[in-house]
């Protein structure tokens, strides 16, 4: 029902191993449940795609990317990614490390303009930066990376994105050139990203890619679809920020899998987790979520424009191939969210995760 077609084998030069009609009816299955946890969700639109390995084995579109124009949603409709942007950008400084040009370790308040944003935040107060270490050199870019970066430096999780944000200056800084510009040479070019982009305040999104955009919808208080205006513009930096297809995803995936993108020891760092002060691990890598599902090791990120666009993003890992397979989600509503703290990760409260842990996964 979902044969492996000529975009399909573009995206990998792994072999492409035969399916059987077992594997081929869990896949049509699964992309039914999609669906109807789509509907149920009251979302316009979702872009499916799953991989095995570095194959993919689903690529499925349900729905509308525009309502008012009935346009369907496509594998290659691009969406707002949101936050699963955090991923990207840990490439763009883990290749940067490779490189011999960022040290992840350097306070933060040796780059330029952080002390100033410090002191800013710092008065500002709220969730995020009432209790942001960056009063003195114990705060490195490592720890903002990891969500780490509130209370004692390195002790605690506690996901901060206007943090996370900007991380982009130091990665500008070192390089000499906009971070955008470092995303599209680091990451899109290699991986073949051709239905995706940076934008951000003074980079707007080619107009070839934005009139293929989907468009955001939220539930009004009739429980009516409605349309939502786009989300609030922003600087260039590390939290945001790019729109992507589910497709593109998936071969940014292939090639951060097959090594074109970071060496396997810079790939695993990112996807490293450390204990904090309490002795448990700290369940957020170097823009990556980590943890267990059921025995299996996981990474993901999630993205959430809310009321306008969300988004889900993730592995499986195994030493065995055929054990490793992949998710990716888009929508244009904030249907894929879930409820979560700023110090909890927690990808089991996911009913489309469980659905593909147990169906894709066998957990």
């Amino acid at each position: 029902m979902f044969p492996i077609n000529a975009t399909m084998l573009a995206l990998t030069s792994a072999c492409v191993h035969p399916r059987t009609s077992a594997t081929d009816n869990t896949l049509a299955r699964f992309a039914e449940r999609m669906d109807s946890l789509r509907q149920a969700n009251r979302m316009p639109g979702l872009s499916v795609v799953v991989l095995r390995d570095t194959t993919v084995v689903l690529a499925k579109g349900f729905g509308l990317a525009d309502v008012e124009n009935q346009v369907s949603v496509t594998p290659d409709t691009p969406f707002d990614i949101a936050s699963v942007s955090k991923s990207i950008s840990a490439v763009v400084a883990m290749r940067l490390v490779q490189d011999g040009r960022l040290n992840l370790d350097t306070p933060m308040r040796r780059f330029a303009d952080f002390t100033e944003f410090c002191d800013a935040a710092r008065g500002d107060g709220g969730i995020f930066f009432g209790d942001f270490a960056c009063t003195t050199d114990a705060l490195t870019l490592r720890h903002v990376l990891s969500m780490t970066a509130n209370g004692t430096a390195g002790a605690r999780f506690l996901y901060n994105p206007p943090s996370y944000s900007w991380a982009s200056r130091p990665m500008s800084e070192v390089a000499g050139r906009p971070f955008s510009d470092l995303v599209q040479e680091y990451v899109f070019a290699p991986a073949g990203m051709t239905h995706s982009a940076r934008k951000h305040r003074r980079l707007p999104i080619p107009p070839a890619l934005a009139s293929q955009l989907a468009q955001p919808y939220h539930i009004d208080s009739l429980g009516r679809v409605k349309r939502s205006d786009p989300p609030p513009p922003q600087g260039d930096g590390a939290a945001g920020g790019v729109v992507a297809s589910a497709m593109d995803l998936a071969r940014f995936d292939i090639a951060l899998m097959t090594d074109k993108l970071l060496t396997p020891a810079s790939r695993d760092a990112m996807w490293t987790s450390r204990n904090g002060a309490d002795g448990r691990e700290i369940p957020y890598g170097l823009g990556w979520f980590l943890g267990e599902y059921h025995g299996a090791r996981v990474v993901w990120h999630t993205g959430l424009w809310e009321g306008q666009y969300s988004a889900l993003y993730l592995k499986v890992l195994s030493a065995v191939p055929s054990e490793r397979v992949t998710l990716i989600l888009l929508a244009n509503s904030d249907g894929l969210r879930w409820e979560q703290a700023v110090q909890e990760a927690e990808i089991g409260r996911s009913g489309f995760a469980r659905v593909f842990f147990e169906m894709i996964a066998g957990r």
